[in-house]
């Protein structure tokens, strides 16, 4: 998550996506990113970023966005009541605690990331927040553009 704008912007496109909007929104510099064949003004991934142009929160949209997992499991695209015990499992292996997000989906603590659903015609998939969390979890999700909560 260390990264400027420029080089989010150029790593993306090494991977094949394009730049589908950017702008500003209450204190935020945005940049929403998709590929090609995607529907129009539909990003697949949205990178937001502080005004000195460093990188703060990266969302991947549950329908169009890019395979990525954590610790082996698989976040994007999934049903939410899968993702969430396998989320469980991984907690109970590992000895660690699981919290649950605004949408009362759940997650592992250590993890900084949150995961929230999203239709998908006649279903719900997972999307996923990440973040640099710091020493206060909740710090950054309340801080969080309102923009991500929005995936309807």
């Amino acid at each position: 998550m260390d990264m400027h704008q420029t080089e989010v912007i150029a790593a993306l496109a090494a991977h094949g996506f394009t730049t589908k909007s950017d702008g500003h929104i209450a204190g935020w510099d945005f940049v929403h990113f998709g590929k090609e064949e995607a529907p129009a003004g539909q990003a697949a991934v949205e990178c937001y970023f502080h005004e000195d142009g460093e990188l703060a929160y990266v969302l991947v949209d549950g329908r169009l966005g890019p395979q990525v997992t954590c610790e082996g499991i698989r976040l994007i695209g999934r049903v939410p009541s899968q993702l969430a015990q396998e989320m469980e499992d991984y907690a109970t292996e590992h000895d660690t605690g699981v919290q649950f997000g605004y949408g009362g989906d759940c997650f592992c603590d250590g993890f900084q990331l949150e995961i929230g659903s999203q239709r998908a015609g006649d279903r719900v998939v997972s999307w996923t927040l990440f973040f640099v969390a710091g020493e206060d979890p909740s710090v950054p999700r309340d801080a969080a553009p309102t923009a991500i909560w929005h995936r309807w």
